[in-house]
């Protein structure tokens, strides 16, 4: 196996997911579905990764339990923590799932819009083959000149890079122009198609992909339930999603973004990567939770 050093820059996090078993009653109780555990975009995506590569997480928790179950969590899925435990609370999703298995997020990122510029610096100096940073890095004014910076340094060093845009709302509230820009040109690029036209200004994502094909040399679009699509080097490759029973969408983007990101690297096809990313999320989506 064609393994790698692979570092992950992003937000620690822990997901609370609940799905209502009945009408909501506002002023009493509910009988729910929930699930508490490790969460976070780029850490799903390490998680991943570790399954192939050598990974190590670059981040920052709080000094309390919820920071305890993230670092637990990471080092049983075999990737290596280099995180900064800071006063104050690690990061918090909670994700109300409806009957669809689409959710709502109220996020809270506690300690990682601290994130210093000497933690990144100092995973940076340890030799790596790949850099992946998560796309809320670079939607947060507070930490988007670290993610900047970082994916500079990497390209210095010959290394690889890629990008996962993360979240719509706040990439419109950003604007995909200073988005781009502060992203460069990386290797992979890896969006939903909401995300995509988005960056591309477009309501067409064909019309999207020209703008956005000019700063990566894959770009990667998952569909939902259409799928998804890579275009690199004028070709474009498209795998249907499996037919599975949705019970929750959390996490399927960074299960398909991981396993094809980890196959890419280990040398395979785009479409051998993109049929594996598709078999993954299909795992993800089929309970409640982030998590294959």
């Amino acid at each position: 196996m064609n393994q790698k050093r692979v570092l992950v820059v992003g937000d620690a996090m822990v997901d609370v997911v609940v799905r209502a078993l009945e009408p909501v009653n506002i002023t009493s109780d509910t009988a729910s579905k929930v699930r508490l555990g490790r969460g976070g975009s780029a850490a799903n995506i390490a998680v991943e990764l570790a399954l192939d590569h050598h990974v190590a997480f670059v981040g920052a928790v709080g000094h309390d339990a919820a920071g305890e179950i993230f670092l637990s969590d990471l080092r049983s899925a075999g990737v290596a923590p280099l995180v900064q435990i800071l006063p104050g609370s690690t990061g918090v999703v909670v994700a109300f799932v409806n009957d669809d298995g689409e959710r709502a997020m109220l996020t809270d990122r506690g300690v990682n819009a601290r994130l210093s510029d000497d933690a990144v610096s100092d995973a940076l100096a340890v030799p790596f083959d790949h850099l992946h940073v998560s796309g809320y890095t670079f939607l947060d004014p507070r930490t988007r000149k670290i993610a900047t910076e970082a994916l500079g340094s990497a390209r210095q060093l010959g290394a690889s890079t890629s990008v996962d845009v993360c979240s719509v709302g706040p990439l419109r509230q950003l604007g995909a122009i200073r988005f781009l820009k502060a992203i460069g040109r990386v290797t992979f690029l890896f969006a939903n198609e909401e995300e995509a036209c988005a960056l591309g200004e477009s309501k067409s994502l064909q019309r999207a992909l020209t703008v956005v094909r000019a700063h990566a040399e894959e770009v990667v679009v998952t569909l939902g339930p259409g799928g998804a699509l890579v275009v690199s080097d004028g070709e474009l490759v498209a795998k249907p999603s499996r037919e599975v029973e949705v019970v929750d969408t959390t996490g399927a983007g960074d299960a398909a973004t991981g396993a094809y990101l980890s196959k890419r690297l280990s040398g395979r096809s785009r479409d051998q990567s993109l049929e594996l990313a598709m078999s993954r999320a299909a795992k993800v989506v089929r309970k409640l939770g982030s998590r294959a």
